[in-house]
């Protein structure tokens, strides 16, 4: 049985309250997670975790938030740019996520800029109605 958009922003929007001590209204689509929402890399196991218990899934890690594995690659990184390979690499690990924006600059430095609660919507949309 299929669960809307609208059911898995409000868990995702609950959760996101709970784990950072937030504001319901501070919690939009757009907002990043580490820029507009304040969250921490500590903060996303956490994050993580309580997606797991709202959802009833397991979530790996790195499949929500693969960026740390691409970073850490060489080969994906050159002159704090991710390279073409290292580009190919993350749209194909994060399919979830609209990275046209960030391929026109894709500064590492940037790249939390992706973690957005619609990225974490969005995939959770993918992971629980196929």
């Amino acid at each position: 049985m299929a669960i809307s958009r609208e059911e898995i922003f409000g868990k995702v929007q609950e959760v996101l309250v709970d784990a950072l001590g937030l504001d319901e209204d501070e919690v939009t689509e757009e907002a990043t997670l580490m820029g507009d929402l304040g969250a921490e890399s500590i903060d996303f196991l956490d994050i993580v975790f309580r997606l797991e218990k709202a959802f009833d899934i397991k979530v790996p890690r790195e499949e929500l938030f693969p960026a740390e594995s691409v970073l850490n690659n060489p080969d994906y990184v050159s002159g704090g740019k991710l390279t073409d390979k290292g580009m190919a690499e993350l749209r194909a690990r994060m399919p979830h996520t609209d990275l046209s924006k960030f391929a026109q600059d894709p500064d590492v430095n940037k790249i939390a800029d992706l973690f957005a609660v619609s990225t974490i919507v969005n995939f959770l949309e993918m992971k629980l109605n196929g």
